[in-house]
């Protein structure tokens, strides 16, 4: 049993298709799935059934993946912050974020992050959901994930950086766009433009909906909160999405009205370990807080935007 065979095997659960993870690797699919029976051997026991579409963990496998995992990401992080100290202020950074997220969010860090250090490569890699960033991290390939906080994940650690209010995205002549908010009761009347299928997103509204006893259907739905924002200026339809940083449309065709009644959407940093992350992980990600930070406390939003309230320092900061 060596490390190789533990890394193919936590890739091949988390991809489930044994092809998939031989070109990922540049392997033949012969060679990945003999890095698998080696360990079936070792083992004595079967770790992969066969499906149709592809192959999942057994009860024993699944045993042996959580194990694995734990063990690949802590043997990494080592790995990572053992080079720091030998290279200084160079090495690599691998981080997940949405499809968006680093436009909206980590903009202005990135660019002050690389002043600071220029000879560090930072490597972004888009998830199509937060479930893709978790199951990243517990991967052991990445060292940040920028996610819409939910429910506890096991081996991850959440940190909130930032709550987001909720706005209703309408074109410039729509009814509502003249008002200074929505009310709870006039939900009910609406049909907006459906959040990313299955995102912690589209669950966390979902449920802070039925607090308040509304329930709607929806005629469209979209991949990302972007593509809300442009269906509505297009007048596909109205959006309630996150009011996202800098996404002001006080001149344009789009308006944005605050819908108050609705608790904020929290998003932030996941990691393994805090107390594990390697010291250049962790200059970026307290980067992109100061960032995010400097976002919200700026100057009173102009009419139709909204700034994000921020949310608990990281481990080891507190507020000023």
């Amino acid at each position: 049993m060596t490390l190789d065979d533990l890394r193919v095997f936590v890739a091949v659960c988390r991809a489930g298709n044994l092809s998939a993870v031989a070109r990922d690797l540049g392997r033949t699919q012969s060679a990945v799935s003999q890095h698998v029976k080696r360990l079936e051997r070792e083992t004595g026991v079967s770790l992969l059934e066969r499906r149709p579409r592809g192959v999942v963990p057994t009860p024993a496998g699944a045993i042996l993946r959580a194990a694995a995992a734990d063990g690949l990401a802590g043997l990494d992080g080592a790995l990572r912050r053992l080079r720091d100290l030998a290279d200084g202020e160079t090495g690599s950074i691998r981080i997940a974020t949405g499809a968006t997220t680093v436009r909206h969010f980590m903009a202005d860090a990135v660019v002050a992050f690389r002043r600071r250090y220029p000879k560090v490569s930072l490597e972004f890699f888009t998830e199509s959901s937060s479930r893709g960033c978790f199951d990243a991290l517990g991967g052991g390939e990445l060292d940040l994930a920028w996610v819409t906080l939910g429910a506890p994940v096991r081996g991850v650690e959440q940190r909130g950086v930032l709550e987001l209010p909720w706005v209703l995205a309408v074109r410039a002549e729509d009814p509502l766009a003249g008002r200074a908010r929505v009310d709870a009761a006039e939900l009910r009347d609406l049909r907006p433009i459906r959040l990313p299928p299955n995102s912690t997103s589209a669950a966390h509204l979902d449920a802070a909906c039925a607090e308040l006893g509304v329930r709607f259907g929806s005629d469209t739905s979209v991949a990302d909160w972007d593509t809300a924002f442009l269906l509505a200026e297009l007048g596909v339809g109205r959006a309630l999405v996150p009011a996202l940083p800098g996404h002001t449309a006080p001149d344009g065709p789009l308006r944005l009205v605050p819908v108050p009644a609705l608790r904020p959407l929290s998003v932030g940093w996941a990691v393994r370990r805090w107390d594990a992350l390697a010291p250049l992980a962790r200059a970026f990600a307290e980067t992109v807080v100061d960032c995010c930070r400097g976002l919200a406390a700026g100057p009173e939003p102009a009419a139709g935007s909204l700034s994000p309230r921020t949310g608990p320092p990281p481990p080891g900061r507190s507020r000023a």
